[in-house]
């Protein structure tokens, strides 16, 4: 399963009750589709960038959960006929990356289980080089020195 965050932007003249049968619908659907709900977050009544249906404020509620595809399809078929939501868009979150020195040991234990030697990690001092800076260089840009 994949983790999917859903923004949804309801109607700002509905009443509360169909605000929450509206979320609730939206999570049962997820749910329903062998999905789980992580988190639901209320952001509140905002001023849209533009006017819809002759609508200047949304009701904004974020919605992030894990589902399999097909339950994510059948949560904006549902969306799409419902009256109350304006707008609602579902994007796919990515997990965070590993870190380079985990990555890096990952990749020394799968090396040295295929009899491969890699080079050593970069430590974190200076590298040694043998350039030098011709001073014809520093003349090129004189104000950037000073």
């Amino acid at each position: 399963m994949r983790r999917y965050e859903l923004m949804l932007v309801l109607r700002p003249d509905i009443a509360d009750d169909r605000v929450q049968a509206t979320l609730d619908r939206a999570t049962r659907t997820v749910v329903d589709n062998g999905g789980q709900i992580v988190k639901v977050s209320p952001w509140g009544r905002r001023r849209l960038a533009y006017p819809i249906d002759s609508q200047r404020e949304g009701s904004y509620h974020i919605v992030v959960f894990d589902a399999p595809a097909p339950a994510v399809e059948q949560l904006e078929g549902s969306l799409r006929i419902t009256e109350e939501a304006m707008r609602h868009l579902v994007t796919r979150i990515e997990k965070p990356a590993a870190s380079a020195r985990g990555a890096a040991a990952s990749e020394e234990t799968d090396a040295e289980a295929d009899g491969v030697v890699l080079p050593a990690p970069p430590t974190d001092e200076e590298p040694e080089t043998d350039e030098v800076i011709d001073e014809s260089e520093s003349e090129a840009a004189p104000a950037a020195i000073e």
